[in-house]
Parts: C-alpha cells; structure tokens; sequence
C-alpha cells in the first residue's frame, strides 16, 4: 500500500511537469467518456431497467391489430369486458382512452385560467399497474360509470408546479370545464404516464374512462393493458384470445373491430427504439476506441523521453511489475480526471434530453445521472486507462536498459521496435474514424432527405392552434356563424394572409373510418379505410394542398346542399382503379351505408402521422355538414408565430 501511495504521488508529480499535455488529454477522454455515459444514461431507463411498475414482466400489451393507425391499433370497450369474463390466462385487464389529446379541459376558479390534458383511464388502471398514488386514492366504483361522480387524480408535475405541492388539495375539488371535480389523489414523481405511454406529450391528471355500452359505440378508442397470471406466458395468452375472439364472431357475426394481438409491455414501449439504441451504442463505444488508440499513440511518443528514466529504475533495482504499475497509474490518473470533465458533458446532455418536448422516445423524464451511470463511468475510465496505457507501459519497462539508452542517446533516432505499434494505432484509429464518418454521413443524407419530404402542403408561414369554446350550439348553423366570426376577426389582424379551420392537422390523429363506394361491393375485410379530415371550406387553399381535379369545398356546402367530400390522389386511384373519380359517391354509416357523399374535388396527397407512413387514403368533409370534437385554426402569415 505504501508503493501504491507513492506511484500516486510520482504520477501527479509526473502530471505537473508537462500539464500541456494533461489538460489535452483530459478534455480528449471527457469528450469520450462523456459521450459513453450520457448514451448509457439515455438507453437505462428505456432498455435496461424495469419499468417502474410492479412485477412489469406480469404485464402484456394487446392491440386490436399488430400494426397500422391508431384506430386500428386500439380496441372497443366491449372487447375489455369480454375478454375480462371469459379469460384464464389474465390476472386483471384495464386500458385507456388512447384518444385522449383530442378531449379538452379548462381550469378555472384558482388563479390564472388554464387549458390541461387529462387521460381518461378505467377505474382499475393504477391498480393492474402497481402504481399507489402518492397521496389519496385511486378511483372507487361510483367515479368509473356513465355520468358517475367526477374524480382526478393529478400528476406529480402538474401537482407540484400548479399547487405548489400543497397536500391538502386532495379531498378538494377543482373546476374542470365548468364542472366541480373532486381531487382524490396524486400520482408518484416514479410514475410520469406521457413519458411511459404517449411521449412527446403532456398530461396533468387522470379521470375515470367507464367501460359501458356508451363508450363502446365511439369504436376503437381503448388502448388495452393486461396482468398475466403467474405461470402464463405471452405465447398462452395469445392462444387463448384467439379462441375467445373466434367464439365472439361466432355468437355475433355482424360484430366489427374484435381482434387481439399479445405482445410484454416493456417491447410495446422499447421495441422500436432498440436497434436505434444500440446502433447509437455502439458509435459511442467507437469513439471511446478511437480516443483510448489516439492517447496511446501520444504516450508512445512520449516513451521516447522516458525510456532513459525507466532505464535508471530498473538499474537501481525497480522491478518490471513496478515500473508497470507506475505506469498504469499515470494513465489511469488520467483518465478518471477525464471522467469528471465526462460526468459533467454528460450531465448537460441528459438534463436537455430530459427537457425535450418534441423527441418521441419513451422514459425521457426519467433520464439522469444516477448511480448506476456513475459506476458505469468509473468503469469505463478504469477501462480506457488501461487500454490506452497497457500498450505504451509495455514498452517502456521492456527491460532492455542498454537498448534504451542507446534509444534515447543525443543523435539517435527513436527505436524501432516502438514505429510499427504506432503505425498499427494510426492504422486502427484512422479505420475507426472512418467507420463514424460514412455512418454519420449516412445519417446526415437520411437526415437531409427527410427535410427534402414533399410534405404536400406548405407548412412554411403557418400557425395553428386549439380553439376551444365551452358555447353550447344548437345546430351546424350556429356553430359555423360562431366560427365565420372567429375568422373574420383572426383574418383582419395585420400581417394575416389567409385562416382555415380544421380538426386535426396533418401530423395529428390517424383517425380511420371504414367507407363504401357507390357502385362498387367489397368483401368484409377488404372495406376501404379512409383518414377523415373535417374542414371548412378555406383550409385546404390556406395549406396550400394543390387541387388536381374538380373544386374545392365552398361555402354553399352545408346542411342544405348535397354532402360533398374532397378525397386525395391515392384514395382516387385505389378506390377507382383509373377511372374518374368525380361524380362517384363514398358511403358512410357501417354495414347500413345510410349517407352517401359525392366527391367533387380530388387534392394531392398529404403526409400525416408519420413519415414512416407516407400517404395514406384521406378524405375531406365541410364542417357546415359535420363536427368533431376539436377544432384547430391554421393562420398563414409571413409574421413569427409570437406575433
């Protein structure tokens, strides 16, 4: 312990003499280091730790269908029920509106106003989960039916940064949209629901979601979460909701939207994300390897001034293991004071990563510096030390003391049993660097080709933003003259272009309705599906989605022209197969086909949802003839959107 003390000191002894050199070092294996730590910090609560519920491998995700939009990812709520009564496989099942950015609450009555984001959940939600709310309750039975008592439970967020944390708000209530809503609880900070479920999003509080025939004529709205019993599997699971499902068919043949697809929980939310991760890994790990190569390469060439010394060492009687620890602890030195200047890149990192609101990965919230990315830093420094101090400390305490000084004499050229180990460094630092150069080009092409995307609309100059308006209307007509004046006053504000009104834009919802067409019989699983986009009659022009055939929606259709519908090039040219598609008609209203709406206008294809989706089949309806639930203003204008 004594000599270890001593190496210690030698070593720092040694740093003071060319600190040029160690401050170079340092800030070369923070950079890498730190890159390591904040990648390993990103990826451990997404791929490496439990989600924080408990027993998560007990939990399953079933989806209506394997793949494929929202709608048809989701379920009814009176597949829940059933598969709730006729399961064996299951311990508990519970899900929640998947749908839930489209419903809007105001805040009033404390303080400022304010427009949240509530989940509606079933009233068993938190318990299949394992999440004890933080104080209070979960939901009780009268709060989780039809018109039942109102009932939140708050986020911790929403909670601690509205409230103040104060825990006598539980017990009270809140005015939500005009309704009196009592505070039952508060959620966990260890349990953030948009970070888990819906990243990218923001979520205040949890209502209750009644599973009830009313719920279950909105259609596919449920996204459904399950409880494996112990000894089940997800390979059992399936099994036996493929027979519960084909007994369902058979005792109700005309039932539509009953499929279940089974897949853990934890692959649900990390799946998608895992080759990315790791192809993320693994370029980190490169450039710790090209950092470990390039300072071991610099410590070679600085042999050259210390083989004399180590030579004199040995002479007096220090042994090979003693000069190589000497060594060993010189460049470990380095490296831990290069894992502190890592500990802090990576701290940076992980706290705007943390922050980010428009990135849709998974756990983002829970990213951090914990203990267990400090060990892994102090691992990785301990690593690097050796491997890039291994090699050089090898060489120098070779023993050969004659050879050295003769190395080392005024005159002589550096020896050359030390060139071809530095060329064979050069080598594979240069072949490293290669490697994340062609990948980083590659994702810089992919990158740049994304923003090169023809969007099909003209998303430069545009604004949007939620209307929401508690006014009740009696009919269409009220509606849309309540909204004729909204737009008046937006449009007459200088620097306004253009002002169109839409309930989802092109990157929102992937709502999907199954459609008819006039004329035409399909089989029961080959309806088309069409995305409904409800509009009124100047969005399209303000988006500037150019018109290929026919007219736009006007003004004149309302409630008391023909239903007219506006669908996109390749709903034309898959429903029609070649032939015109105006003057045909789209039927709506399930297996009845009661309305029956003629296509006047065929418009260009829009991106939505997702690139990865490209164009899918859309379609779009006056608002004078139909509502939604939302309503978004689009405002073209060349003025910042804070203007």
């Amino acid at each position: 312990m004594t000599g270890l003390v001593q190496d210690i000191r030698y070593a720092l002894r040694a740093i003071r003499r060319n600190l040029g050199f160690f401050v170079f070092a340092v800030l070369i294996i923070g950079i890498g280091v730190g890159a390591n730590t904040a990648v390993f910090s990103v990826m451990s609560p997404l791929m490496l730790r439990p989600l924080p519920f408990e027993h998560p491998e007990e939990l399953v995700w079933v989806a209506n269908n394997e793949s494929g939009g929202m709608s048809l990812v989701t379920s009814r709520t009176s597949n829940l029920r059933d598969f709730r009564a006729m399961n064996q496989s299951f311990e508990s099942m519970t899900g929640y509106l998947a749908f839930f950015e489209y419903e809007s609450y105001n805040l009033t009555g404390r303080g400022r106003p304010e427009r949240l984001v509530g989940v509606s959940v079933a009233r068993d939600f938190l318990e299949v989960l394992g999440v004890e709310p933080m104080l209070g309750r979960n939901f009780v039975e009268e709060e989780g039916i039809w018109d039942g008592r109102p009932a939140a439970i708050l986020t911790h967020g929403f909670w601690t940064r509205r409230f103040g944390a104060d825990p006598d708000l539980v017990g009270s209530s809140i005015s939500l949209n005009d309704i009196p809503t009592d505070v039952v609880g508060v959620l966990p900070s260890s349990f953030d629901f948009a970070s888990t479920f819906t990243p990218a999003s923001q979520v205040d509080f949890l209502r209750p979601f009644p599973i009830s025939d009313e719920t279950d004529r909105r259609g596919n709205t449920l996204a459904m979460i399950g409880r494996l019993k112990p000894g089940a599997t997800v390979e059992s699971a399936q099994a036996e909701l493929d027979i519960i499902v084909q007994q369902l068919q058979e005792a109700q043949p005309g039932r539509w939207g009953l499929n279940a697809t089974v897949s853990g929980l934890q692959d649900k939310i990390s799946g998608r994300f895992r080759s990315a991760m790791l192809l993320l890994a693994a370029a980190a790990g490169a450039v710790m390897l090209i950092v470990c190569a390039n300072l071991s390469n610099l410590l070679l060439a600085r042999s050259t001034s210390r083989q004399k010394e180590m030579a004199v060492r040995s002479a007096l009687g220090a042994s090979r293991r003693r000069l190589l620890r000497q060594l060993l602890i010189e460049s470990l030195v380095l490296s831990l004071c290069g894992a502190v200047i890592g500990v802090l890149i990576a701290f940076g990192a992980t706290r705007t990563v943390a922050g980010a609101t428009a990135i849709s990965i998974p756990m983002l919230s829970a990213v951090s510096i914990d203990t267990t990315a400090l060990l892994f830093t102090l691992a990785v420094a301990m690593t690097a030390g050796v491997v890039m101090g291994i090699v050089p400390a090898l060489q120098i305490s070779g023993g050969q003391e004659s050879a050295a000084m003769r190395d080392s004499s005024r005159g002589s050229s550096e020896g050359k049993r030390h060139t071809w180990i530095r060329e064979m460094l050069v080598i594979a630092e240069v072949a490293l660097a290669c490697v994340l150069l062609v990948g980083g080009g590659l994702l810089m092409r992919s990158f740049v080709s994304v923003l090169d995307v023809d969007m099909g609309y003209r998303p430069d100059g545009v604004v949007a933003w939620r209307v929401d308006t508690r006014q009740p209307f009696e009919n269409l007509t009220e509606a849309a003259a309540f909204y004729d004046r909204l737009l008046a006053n937006v449009e007459a504000l200088p620097g306004v272009e253009a002002v169109g009104f839409t309930d989802t834009t092109p990157l929102g919802r992937n709502r999907s309705w199954g459609v008819g067409v006039r004329g035409i019989l399909f089989e029961d699983d080959e309806t088309p599906t069409l995305f409904p986009r409800i509009v009124d009659h100047r969005y399209l022009q303000v988006m500037q989605i150019p018109l290929l055939a026919g007219r736009y929606l006007t003004a004149d259709d309302n409630q008391k022209a023909g239903n007219a519908v506006v669908i996109n090039e390749t709903a034309a040219r898959q429903l029609f197969q070649g032939q015109d598609a105006l003057g045909q008609a789209l039927l709506f209203g399930g297996d009845e086909w009661e309305d029956e709406w003629e296509i006047v206008g065929v418009v260009g294809d829009v991106r939505h949802q997702s690139l990865e989706q490209g164009s899918g089949l859309e379609m779009y309806l006056s608002m004078n003839q139909m509502r939604s639930g939302t309503t978004e203003m689009v405002v073209r204008s060349p003025l910042p959107p804070e203007s």
